[in-house]
């Protein structure tokens, strides 16, 4: 089953080559068919550049450029939209998902043929390093309404690092989320849709270099839309969205 990782960058030339780095070294040492395709989100640094030279000794990579309209959910999308693999994973390009994980995401797929793999950050066997506390906070907090909310047991929806079987992202389509309100949208509408899915601990680290997309006082009214899309379509669409057996 051939993997594909969708790596959405804006302003990443400091992490985007060790991410790059690390992700293919891991891969590569298990021989796993793959293709990383970052999506790059109109940088206006020299993510294009690093982009490239990694390009001209990795045949494995690609990369394509979102000229817009711009945003972390709009850069997702578009590598949704083109990925070539049987399954594929989002990561961030800051090195904050581990590629070890990510193998560890993709042995449980093929182990139990789910649909999708979701990672906790929070249960036993899970660790985040340097996670700024305000963060946790507010991410404890939003997870724990959205698991109340829409009456599911999973605790860390708002992490993007995720794996999905190709038929999966087909049948949660179309998306909405121009932003990262698409974190919970893509799991959400696959556990309400009736996709099988697994959880199984992973790590986040902090990213080293740059900035992060993430604004969180730009977010909230965009992650209550599509939680209320979400909720909305669980208890009266009648299943119309449901998975086909």
């Amino acid at each position: 089953m051939k993997l594909s990782i969708v790596i959405p960058a804006y302003n990443e030339e400091e992490s985007i080559g060790e991410t790059l780095e690390k992700i293919s070294e891991a891969l590569e040492k298990i021989k796993i068919d793959h293709e990383i395709l970052v999506v790059n989100d109109n940088s206006k640094d020299n993510t294009l550049g690093v982009l490239k030279a990694f390009a001209a000794k990795n045949p494995n990579l690609k990369y394509i450029t979102n000229e817009g309209p711009n945003g972390f959910g709009y850069a997702v999308r578009k590598g949704l939209e083109n990925f070539s693999g049987d399954c594929v994973a989002v990561m961030m390009g800051d090195l904050s998902d581990s590629p070890y994980d990510l193998i560890n995401f993709y042995s449980k797929m093929l182990e139990g043929n789910y649909d999708c793999v979701f990672g906790t950050r929070w249960k036993q066997g899970g660790k985040v390093i340097d996670y700024p506390w305000v963060k946790k906070v507010i991410n404890r907090v939003a997870n724990r309404i959205i698991r109340i909310f829409m009456g599911i047991k999973y605790d860390d929806t708002t992490n993007a690092f995720k794996l999905y079987k190709r038929e999966t992202i087909e049948g949660i389509k179309p998306f909405l989320s121009p932003h990262f309100n698409l974190t919970i949208e893509l799991p959400l509408k696959a556990i309400i849709r009736g996709y099988s899915y697994t959880v199984v601990p992973n790590s986040w680290t902090n990213r080293k270099h740059g900035e992060s997309k993430l604004k969180i006082n730009e977010m909230g009214s965009r992650y209550f839309f599509i939680l209320m899309y979400c909720f909305i379509e669980k208890y009266f669409s009648k299943g119309d969205f449901k998975k086909k057996w």
